[in-house]
């Protein structure tokens, strides 16, 4: 069950990191869900030593959403910088 929290709760807010960034194309919010998801299971391994399917708690959730955020700006970081945006 932790697991499709986790998953649930990274899509979520890569979906929400989406508008707030204001990307309107279909691939970068696709892209934006599926590393918010990615970096919330990673933090939920990292909150729960090792496991996401043994429960979730407060911590496990909230190392798993900073997971996602990371991975999102991280994700949002390589995008700028390909499109020449930093200059």
């Amino acid at each position: 069950m932790g697991l499709i929290i986790f998953l649930a709760g990274g899509a979520l807010l890569g979906w929400l990191a989406a508008i707030v960034l204001r990307i309107e194309e279909g691939r970068g919010i696709m892209a934006n869900v599926a590393a918010g998801s990615v970096g919330a299971v990673i933090g939920g391994v990292i909150g729960n030593r090792g496991s996401v399917l043994s429960g979730i708690s407060a911590i496990s959730l909230l190392v798993g959403a900073v997971g996602a955020l990371v991975l999102l700006g991280v994700l949002a970081l390589f995008r700028n910088r390909l499109d020449g945006r930093d200059r």
